[in-house]
Formats: C-alpha cells, structure tokens, sequence
C-alpha cells in the first residue's frame, strides 16, 4: 500500500453505491451490509442523452417514455470505453442519483462509491474521474478498479455448474479466470490470478456492439432501404434476429441467391436461416418483431395496402454482422478475432498457467447474448491450443450484462474493499496523485509470488 496515516483508517459507511458505467448502459445499485448475502437486481439505465425527431430531449432513463424511436440521436458521455464528455455523465448522474427527485437518490457524504473503469484508460482521465468524485460530489470513500476483476469475486465453478459439496465454502476471490467482455465499445480480455489482472496479457479487440450495430446498418441500407437514421430500431433487430454461426459456410451457401435467374432451394424456402423482421411505425406498434420466414407475406402485404419497407427478410445479415467478432477482417480490421485475441493473451504468460485459464473462461458482456458464441468460441479455442490442454471451458452466465455489477457488489461486501478504497480525508490529505498510485497498485502482489512469477514469465509488454 502507498502510505499511511491516520488519515488512511477505514471509514465506516451505511452504503456503499456500486455503478457499472458502460458505454450503452450504466448498471446501478446499493449494497448495504456486509454480513447480508442477498444482492438486488441492479437498475439497467440507457447511459445517453437522446433526442428524437421531434427536438424532445431524453436523459438516461427518461428515455423509458420514449414512443416514436424514428430518427432518434445519441449524445453518449462513454467513447471507446472511457469517459470523455463529463458534461454529459454529470447530467445523467445527477438526474439519476443526486437531483430531489432522483430514482435511486443517493447522499455521497455518507456513502462509498464503487465505479468500475476499462483496462489501460489514461492517467488523466483516471484523475479527472477522481476529482469529479471527490471535489465535485464529496463522496465519502471511493474505489475505481477494472472491470473483469470483479468478475473474480464470484463463485466462478458455479458459472461452469462444476458438481461440489454444497458444505465447501467459496474463497474470493477466485484463483484463476480468463474474462472476456464483450460489450457496446469493444471487448478485452483479460486473465485474473488471485483477484489481480495480469497487466501484461490484457488484450483488446476494437469490436463491439456499436460497430455490429453499424455494420448491420450499412448492410440493410445497401440491400433493403436506407436506415442510416435509425440506430435504435437497427439495434434492436440486431439483438433479436442475430446469431453466431457454428458453421459459416454451410450458412451463407444456405442464404446464397444463385446466380441470375436461378431459384435455389435453399434460397426460395428461406433454408431454416432467413426471418421476417415487421419493423415499428410509431403508431400501433413501438417494436419490432422477429417471424419465420414466409415467401406469401411481402406479397400479401402488398395487397393489404401496407407497404413493403414495414418488412426486412433478414438472410445471411443475421450472422453475418456477429461474424466480425471472429473475424474482423471482414472489415478490413487488422486484428485477429477473439479466438486469436485470447491465444495472444496467453502467449505473454508461461505455459504452466495456460491449462488454469483455458479451463476457467467466463464470458460477460451485451455480445455474449448472441446464440452459439460461447460454443463458437470453444471450438475455435480447441483448434488453437496444443494438444497436450485437454480441457477448454467456456461458461456464459445467465445475465451476463450484470454479472460484472454483481461481482463488483460481492466486492463491496468482502474485506479487500476497506483495505482499498480511498477516504475523502485521504485525498484531502495526499492528493489525486497519491490517489491514483494506491488504485493502481491494487492487491499488490498475492502471499504465494504466483502472480508475480506469472508477471516475470510473460513474453513482453502489453
């Protein structure tokens, strides 16, 4: 730890706020106990400013009573990962947490903020994000750590539903996990021991959910009709008719049209792939809605006077635009897919730890919704590893888009909170400098040097 004083004794708090501030959404709730084993769902609250077609502006979770999602703008406080418009986050914050009418209001004078930040964000928005807290708020302790580890402090064997004697207690933070989020901006990988990131082989793919979103725009504007000026509606048709294919080519030849003139089996009887996606119209009708696709329904809504544009038949777009995930390429993106990502993380580790992680990958984040990604993650990582690592394990949780809140808030109740967290007394006392040197040196290095030889044998820098 860096310093002490009597500045530095644990301040005792009646609540702690734990927010999980992604960039598409922040995951918001209170922990109030320690000793209290049960956790409350956390809020899911839109991490943006919106403003519809109509100039009606909508702030964070004002945007519930949003009706017509046509021609709708984003104003997103997160980029890339990282807090950049403090303008706009303040805004969001306020209206959620600090205004008289707030739906979780929240005193920071007698409450400890647990804010969870992307790996290798810069110095200084590391500090800007610290005086906010501080001077701004005045919250009474404060801790920013890094997403994936607080996945670490869950019972990670009961993700993977290993059989166990219900009498064996769970140690926290566990031993070893391979996480990866994937989410709005990109995804990470990142491999934990003892509850530490090893720094070293965190590794980044620029994929995320917003570049999907994009992709699956741009196919549908050059097939179909324009909808360059419909993110959310596009978004939404992304989540519900998308997957991740077990099997490309056999997929897209399925979903192929044949040349000129030819009616391909496969093509005219949609080849158990292609939907019918009946967009909203802002009138009767606020979302879309996935159908098996039927040759007969474009033609008889013609009859019926509707229009064709209220109908997308979605073919290879479905799997298609998820594919960018394990192959960027498709892009033009020179970085290898997730698969490849995760094997150059493990090559800046020695090989003796290889076997631990690859039997312990947890999966988290908006992506990992798509059906068949872990499956197609694990059989990828089967054809990479040698052959000698029998057991490749890629677990999903049930919520994956809280699961990362839930870990920070079983955090918040173990012991490594006090003995991390920073007082309003302390940066009062030392300053943002000493501040962010003690967030940054984290646990340290674990009683067993585990870590710290895993750190020694790694093949190079990040």
């Amino acid at each position: 730890m860096v310093g002490t004083s009597d500045a530095a004794s644990p301040v005792d708090v009646p609540r702690t706020l734990v927010l999980d501030n992604g960039g598409d959404t922040i995951k918001a709730g209170f922990v109030t106990s320690s000793t209290d084993t049960s956790l409350e769902k956390p809020r899911v609250i839109p991490n943006y400013i919106v403003r519809d077609r109509h100039k009606k502006v909508y702030v964070a979770s004002e945007f519930d009573k949003c009706k017509d999602f046509s021609e709708i703008g984003y104003r997103h406080p997160v980029e890339k990962g990282y807090i950049v418009n403090w303008e706009s986050q303040k805004e969001i914050w306020d209206r959620e947490f600090f205004n008289d009418n707030a739906p979780q209001p929240c005193d920071p004078s007698e409450t400890r903020l647990i804010l969870t930040e992307q790996p290798n964000a810069l110095p200084q928005l590391q500090t800007h994000c610290d005086q906010i807290v501080f001077e701004l708020y005045g919250f009474a302790s404060y801790y920013r750590g890094i997403c994936p580890t607080f996945n670490a402090y869950h019972d990670v064997q009961a993700i993977f539903q290993s059989p166990r004697d219900p009498d064996t207690p769970v140690n926290l933070p566990a031993q070893i996990l391979l996480l990866i989020d994937s989410g709005y901006s990109h995804t990470t990988v990142t491999p934990i021991l003892a509850g530490r990131p090893l720094q070293s082989a965190i590794r980044r793919l620029d994929i995320g959910g917003r570049i999907l979103t994009n992709r699956l725009t741009r196919l549908l504007s050059e097939r179909h009709f324009d909808m360059r000026h419909e993110p959310y509606v596009v978004n939404e048709m992304k989540e519900k008719a998308c997957y991740v294919s077990l099997d490309f080519k056999s997929d897209l030849e399925k979903t192929w049209k044949g040349t000129q003139g030819e009616h391909r089996p496969d093509y005219v009887s949609g080849g158990g792939i292609a939907k019918d996606y009946i967009l909203p119209d802002s009138h009767t009708r606020f979302h879309g809605i996935v159908l098996d696709y039927d040759p007969g329904r474009v033609a008889q809504a013609k009859k019926g006077g509707i229009s064709n544009e209220d109908i997308v038949t979605l073919r290879n777009e479905r799997f298609a635009v998820p594919e960018l995930l394990f192959n960027p390429s498709d892009i033009k993106l020179r970085q290898p897919g997730i698969p490849g990502v995760v094997m150059q993380s493990l090559s800046a580790l020695p090989l003796g730890l290889w076997a631990g992680f690859l039997a312990n990958i947890v999966v988290v984040g908006g992506n990992t919704l798509f059906e068949g990604f872990a499956k197609r993650l694990e059989d990828e990582l089967r054809l990479l590893v040698p052959t000698d690592i029998r057991l490749v394990r890629v677990a999903r949780p049930t919520d994956p888009i809280t699961k990362t809140w839930e870990g920070a808030a079983n955090f918040a109740k173990h012991e490594h909170a006090n003995m991390l967290a920073v007082t309003k007394a302390e940066y009062d006392e030392y300053g943002s400098g000493w501040v962010a040197r003690k967030l940054a040196a984290g646990l340290g290095i674990p009683n067993n040097g585990t870590a710290k030889a895993a750190e020694e044998g790694n093949a190079g820098p990040s």
